[in-house]
């Protein structure tokens, strides 16, 4: 019987990796909130992570020649993910399009999910590791 790490993590890698990409996204967002022109972006987190786990709807990729790029193998977001422009509630009169009170309130909700994240990761290492050990 084999053991795939890949396969007890599950999702929980990914969602950290999206969670961690987001929160560097936020805080460019707030850092910009006074530059004129400057445009705020954010990642659709539940598409990400379908994109991740190989669900995301995208119509199968084949090659029809060998000098060809593969489509990017088994999901995974290696560092591609799809950032939107977030659509302003209030548009300012230099085109910037941050809301430092929105920004400030996602950052600190993406905050506190990537703890969990972060936790459920560790609880599922802390249990692989109990199982091997033989201490359940």
């Amino acid at each position: 019987m084999s053991l795939s790490l890949d396969k007890a993590m599950g999702i929980l890698p990914e969602a950290v990796n999206v969670r961690a990409k987001r929160m560097e996204l936020l805080a460019s967002n707030i850092a910009n909130a006074d530059t004129p022109n400057y445009k705020a972006r954010d990642i659709d987190f539940r598409s990400a992570l379908q994109a991740a786990a190989g669900e995301g709807g995208n119509l199968p990729m084949a090659r029809t020649q060998q000098g060809h790029i593969g489509p990017g193998g088994s999901g995974g977001t290696n560092g591609s993910l799809e950032t939107l422009y977030r659509v302003p509630s209030q548009p300012s009169l230099d085109g910037n399009t941050v809301d430092p009170q929105l920004e400030r309130a996602a950052f600190a909700e993406n905050s506190l999910q990537y703890q969990s994240s972060l936790e459920f990761l560790n609880r599922r290492v802390s249990g692989i590791r109990d199982a091997l050990r033989g201490e359940r």
